[in-house]
């Protein structure tokens, strides 16, 4: 059953990346009728859509999972097909609604086209009568998912309206928190202009703190469905407006920082990495903090539910830490920089030193190079480069390296080498397919041997690795499948970390050879 669902989930996935690439609500928003609420709803219907399943099927999967078994064949091929045609008669009439003359009876035909096509996708997997059965038996499950889905979905497309009242509350937090450091503010509540004589800041809605609260609700609730298990109802739900409550505040202490640095002669980094990093290093503070107060604090948790094992004794730990180091000094490398990122280095440093902490549990793995690592390495790397549309005219390097001296340019590439080729293949490999594909797998993800092959497990962390690369995700995706089955091949972890040294190397004799700065 897992199995299933996670290939309708990729399936409706690409397909709803791809209809959200493609269509535009702004080009509906001044219609009147059906046309006009498909513009104003259409997106948030979808992400409906997409909570409404995610929830339904988190408190079902007990009563799903059993039916498995009942299930003749993996897909069912010619419904299969019927969905695709559905999506092809779907695609004919957004070029209609989407076009220059829509209209609500177009509406109508588009929308029965996309709602079939969805259902068609999921009885290609699970049969109809195994989706009633479950139905029939969640009871008040299938109520309070789809009402819990539809609140969020009005509070979502209302919140534009809560703007300036956010950003209002913002301000005036801010303000106080610079009064006691400052001696001379300029504070105009008009245009939200906030700072001193020398530094000052407007403070955009979209400043306000109500994106971050969002997210930190989406955690939030997502981290109580998780171990709902483990916390006391309804007392753990006081967590979530306890998070947003910090957050929130946390926003506004940002903002105040920010004109801080800035009226002390930093405006550079105030309005560069500080200003871009400072609000993420607050959401995974407070998302910390959340799940600290969930596990320890015994108003919330039920006794004898979860255990806390020392750090030193975590299973977890040598997998992922190296892995959390990088991006954390990362995080904060950025955070006090400016135009270019001289603390770079410091994430070398930061993962040698885990490395060193968990040396004893790399011993035991199966580090043997053959020829295929490294080849599936170059794969790679033209495969990369094949996907990179940026021009391949040489690029001037960054302004700041090419002002400093010789040798700190010189000792700043060669560290970026090393990371490159060594620390962020061997942290990224022991967190990717290490841990999350063999955590797939089996809860105890230690007796999974790196020869055991799982579809899903490989499309997971497959994917998961993509998505680390940003706008570069496809190719990340294509990377970490290679990087995968290479590792699948021999059982050896080694083969994989050399795979991906080779696609970094080869990536940074282009950048220094060629001068394309921007794969860096």
């Amino acid at each position: 059953m897992f199995r299933r669902l996670i290939l309708l989930a990729l399936l409706l996935g690409l397909e709803l990346v791809a209809i959200t690439i493609w269509l535009d609500n702004a080009a509906l928003l001044g219609g009147d009728g059906l046309v006009g609420l498909v513009g104003h709803w259409g997106a948030w219907i979808l992400r409906g859509v997409v909570g409404f399943a995610a929830l339904f099927l988190t408190f079902t999967w007990g009563r799903l999972q059993p039916l498995s078994g009942e299930i003749p064949a993996l897909v069912n091929w010619p419904l299969l097909a019927a969905h695709f045609a559905g999506i092809g008669i779907f695609s004919s009439l957004s070029l209609r609604l989407y076009g220059n003359a829509p209209s609500d009876y177009i509406a109508v035909c588009w929308l029965l086209a996309g709602i079939s096509a969805i259902a068609l996708a999921a009885f290609s997997f699970v049969p109809p009568s195994i989706w009633w059965r479950v139905s029939r038996a969640s009871g008040p499950i299938l109520i309070w998912a789809l009402l819990a889905v539809v609140l969020a979905c009005i509070a979502g497309n209302s919140m534009r309206s809560l703007w300036p009242w956010a950003s209002d509350l913002t301000f005036r937090l801010s303000r106080a928190m610079l009064t006691p450091f400052v001696s001379k503010i300029i504070a105009d509540p008009a245009t939200k202009t906030l700072g001193t004589p020398r530094f000052s800041v407007e403070i955009a809605p979209e400043c306000s703190g109500l994106e971050g609260a969002g997210l930190m609700l989406a955690f939030g609730a997502l981290w109580l469905v998780l171990f709902r298990r483990e916390c006391r109802f309804p007392r753990a739900l006081v967590l979530l407006p306890a998070g947003v409550f910090v957050l929130f505040l946390i926003n506004s202490l940002r903002i105040a920082l920010l004109i801080l640095i800035g009226n002390a002669g930093a405006e550079r980094i105030a309005l560069g990495g500080f200003h871009s990093q400072a609000g993420w290093i607050g959401f995974n503070l407070v998302a910390i903090g959340f799940c600290v107060a969930a596990i320890r604090l015994p108003w919330i948790r039920i006794a004898g539910a979860v255990e806390t094992p020392e750090f030193a004794e975590n299973p977890v730990a040598p997998w992922v830490v190296p892995f959390v180091a990088i991006l954390a000094i990362g995080m904060l490398a950025r955070t006090f920089t400016a135009d270019f990122e001289w603390l770079y280095p410091l994430r070398l440093f930061a993962a040698l030193a885990a490395f060193l902490c968990f040396w004893h549990t790399y011993k035991s793995l199966n580090w043997r190079i053959g020829w295929a690592g490294p080849a599936t390495g170059v794969l790679v790397f033209l495969i990369w480069i094949g996907f990179d549309r940026t021009a391949a005219a040489p690029e001037a390097m960054p302004a700041a390296l090419d002002a400093a001296s010789a040798p700190a340019r010189m000792l700043w590439l060669a560290l970026r080498v090393f990371a490159a080729v060594i620390t962020v293949p061997l942290a990224e490999e022991l967190a990717f397919r290490g841990f999350v594909y063999r955590r797939v797998v089996s809860a105890d993800f230690e007796s999974v041997s790196f020869r055991w092959f799982s579809w899903p497990a490989l499309a997971i962390s497959s994917l998961a690795f993509g998505l680390l690369h940003g706008d570069r995700w496809f190719a990340g995706v294509v990377a970490g499948l290679l990087y995968g089955g290479v590792m699948l091949r021999r059982g050896r972890i080694g083969e994989a970390v050399a795979a991906h040294g080779t696609t970094n190397a080869l990536i940074a004799v282009d950048v220094l050879a060629f001068h394309r700065w921007h794969l860096w």
